[in-house]
């Protein structure tokens, strides 16, 4: 079998050739493009985000690990949003499996930002019905200034940490000089910590510290803004995701810190 694709006025048109006999069948989307999901995003991004350059060569489907969840991948996405199928796109429950990892631009020949496309679909859901889970912790760090998801304040982080740091001192004396600053003025490096270790794995803290310690860093935790992670990013809330970075970023400023060692 022979074929060609034919530019036929709006559509394509393959035309088989098969036993000498010609036939024709048309590829078309049937209705009006009405709404435009994917010409707003491109709106948004540098260069468009690169949405348009799409070879459909699947990889990066091929190393996303939310791929076939939902019946979904970053390929079928991207192309569900070129083709216009706005309402499958802003209303499918993958764009919350997705990890926003990156994996995809970074395997795409073309780089295109699938992630981007991912977050304002996820910006698309009305608040209170974005997932419980994520939109629980991002509202629970809003609460205080640690910005911890688990609710932790000032003070039940420094208590954690100086019972943590006391106990280790006395049962490990190779380490009975280490140290683990809160609000240490002027250190190199200012140091956040998932908020989830305090509360319920405190040991977990102690892996990190005796990193700093064995290679002699200059370093602190702040008492606002330990927090290392952002659920209000992944939870596509611009506002509160904004408040959060610059909590953590306004105290390591005011301590005088160089670097801001990000653990997650």
């Amino acid at each position: 079998m022979q074929g060609v694709f034919e530019e036929k006025g709006p559509s394509n048109r393959y035309v088989a050739e098969k036993e000498g006999q010609m036939t024709q069948e048309p590829i078309r989307l049937s209705g009006k493009k009405t709404s435009t999901f994917i010409d707003k995003v491109k709106e948004l991004l540098p260069d468009g985000g690169n949405l348009n350059l799409c070879l459909t060569c699947g990889a990066c489907s091929s190393g996303c690990p939310a791929t076939g969840l939902e019946g979904m991948d970053p390929r079928k996405f991207l192309r569900m949003a070129a083709l216009g199928m706005d309402e499958e796109v802003t209303s499918t429950p993958w764009v919350w499996m997705c990890s926003m990892c990156q994996r995809c631009i970074y395997v795409c020949p073309m780089k295109i930002d699938i992630p981007r496309l991912v977050y304002f679909a996820r910006q698309s859901w009305p608040r209170e019905t974005r997932p419980k889970g994520i939109l629980g912790s991002c509202d629970m760090a809003l609460k205080n200034d640690t910005c911890s998801a688990m609710g932790a304040g000032e003070e039940d982080f420094q208590f954690v940490v100086e019972d943590v740091l006391e106990e280790y001192r006395e049962a490990q004396p190779e380490f009975a000089e280490m140290e683990a600053p809160i609000d240490k003025q002027g250190a190199e490096f200012f140091v956040n910590q998932n908020s989830r270790e305090p509360v319920t794995e405190p040991d977990e803290l102690l892996p990190l510290w005796k990193i700093l310690h064995t290679v002699g860093a200059d370093w602190t935790y702040g008492s606002k803004g330990w927090a290392a992670e952002n659920y209000c990013m992944f939870l596509a809330d611009d506002e509160s995701w904004k408040h959060i970075t610059q909590t953590a970023v306004k105290q390591a400023d005011d301590l005088g810190c160089k670097v801001f060692l990000n653990t997650e």
